[in-house]
């Protein structure tokens, strides 16, 4: 059996008591519970109940806080997997999708997930799943909205051709519109009324010349 560790002594027990009670890290609030027992008095193994582990985990603990103070009652976690794309690879990618498939190239004239899962693994020899695909793309900023799909070999000057437009009207041709309304509560001596609305008075469908400044679209 080893011999006790010394635990520091510049924190009193008082004083690791109220930083766990301060502490947002509930693990480290273990801890400083545990090692202000230990500073109390208290048996290591009764000391290492109280924050939940047995006594060689907290002699690793006091190792720690001896080495390092209360930042080393805090767990350390790892970075993480490492993403099988790098930064320079992802910016390329995010090139090829906005750039647009070549017909010739890659087959399709627009892009769908599967063309983008494909392209990756041939270009980087990263296999991702397809859902993945979707995700990565929204990551670099694509939606997945996609444009209407477009024939690589329609003529842009045949469509203008028969596209319908006509020439806005002018002042002229404003100044002479004719608005056909129908007004309310009106009856006249020379028009049929309709059947009467709900008040018992006729509708009576009249015509209104506007001027140009009074037109309403």
């Amino acid at each position: 059996m080893g011999s006790p560790i010394e635990l520091r002594t510049d924190y009193s027990s008082a004083r690791l008591r109220q930083l766990a009670r301060l502490s947002k890290d509930s693990n480290q609030s273990r801890r400083l519970l545990s090692l202000a027992a230990v500073l109390d008095g208290m048996s290591r193994a009764d000391a290492a109940k109280i924050g939940g582990m047995d006594r060689q985990t907290l002699r690793d603990w006091v190792h720690r806080f001896n080495a390092r103070g209360l930042d080393g009652l805090v767990d350390i976690h790892a970075g993480g997997r490492q993403p099988r794309l790098t930064p320079d690879q992802k910016a390329e990618l995010a090139q090829i999708v906005e750039t647009g498939p070549d017909p010739a190239t890659h087959g399709v004239v627009r892009w769908r997930r599967v063309d983008i899962q494909r392209v990756i693994k041939e270009r980087y020899g990263v296999d991702y799943h397809e859902r993945y695909v979707g995700t990565l793309l929204a990551d670099l900023g694509f939606s997945r909205l996609s444009g209407r799909p477009q024939h690589p070999k329609q003529d842009e000057r045949v469509i203008e051709m028969f596209k319908n437009v006509w020439p806005a009207p002018g002042p002229q041709a404003i100044s002479h519109f004719w608005l056909e309304a129908v007004c309310l509560n009106v009856s006249g001596p020379f028009v049929k009324p309709s059947a009467p609305g709900h008040d018992g008075y006729p509708r009576v469908p009249v015509l209104i010349k506007l001027s140009a400044s009074k037109a309403i679209f």
